[in-house]
């Protein structure tokens, strides 16, 4: 199994991943282009959002990650207090990480920690009927108004894989608040 070894912008964090992904996806809802929108108030973070403005994200098992390095320079905020998503940054350098959903057996991995030219290639568009942005999403991926069944089966799949099993993250990170 091949290791992909990736950080934040600064080196402080470090992490490992295991294979290939789940999925990569570009989220087109309201919730991540919130989020990306709450990030770019940081100093110096990098821009989040890829084409048509969505968010470039690739889903890792829970199992398949590993943070190596940094683990105590790791914050994260909601959107609000009773959210289920949390979204993870390295405070080193405000680099984006990853978004975990309370209970869920997988990461998505922000595409912007991918060095440039390196992220795999994008396998869906979700969410799409939340897009602001009304341009025909001409790239040849599959697209759908909301999360796709093809979708939801992958991430059913990874967690039959895994044994039916949720393993923690980032549980243990400070939370910070950054307002809308």
């Amino acid at each position: 199994m091949s290791v992909t070894t990736l950080g934040c912008r600064c080196g402080t964090v470090q992490l490992e991943l295991d294979g290939s992904p789940i999925v990569v996806a570009q989220c087109h809802c309201n919730s991540c282009r919130e989020g990306a929108r709450r990030l770019a108030q940081l100093p110096g973070v990098p821009v989040v959002t890829g084409a048509h403005d969505g968010v470039d994200y690739v889903l890792y098992r829970k199992d398949r990650l590993r943070i190596t390095r940094g683990r105590e320079t790791l914050r994260h905020f909601r959107l609000g207090p009773k959210r289920k998503t949390r979204r993870v940054i390295a405070s080193c350098c405000n680099s984006p990480v990853l978004v975990e959903f309370d209970g869920g057996h997988w990461s998505s991995l922000y595409g912007s920690l991918w060095p440039a030219g390196t992220l795999p290639a994008l396998d869906l568009h979700t969410m799409t009927g939340d897009r602001v942005d009304t341009t025909p999403l001409d790239d040849g991926v599959p697209a759908g108004r909301w999360a796709t069944t093809k979708f939801f089966a992958t991430l059913l799949g990874a967690w039959i894989a895994m044994g039916f099993r949720q393993p923690a993250l980032a549980a243990e990170t400070p939370e910070i608040v950054l307002e809308g």
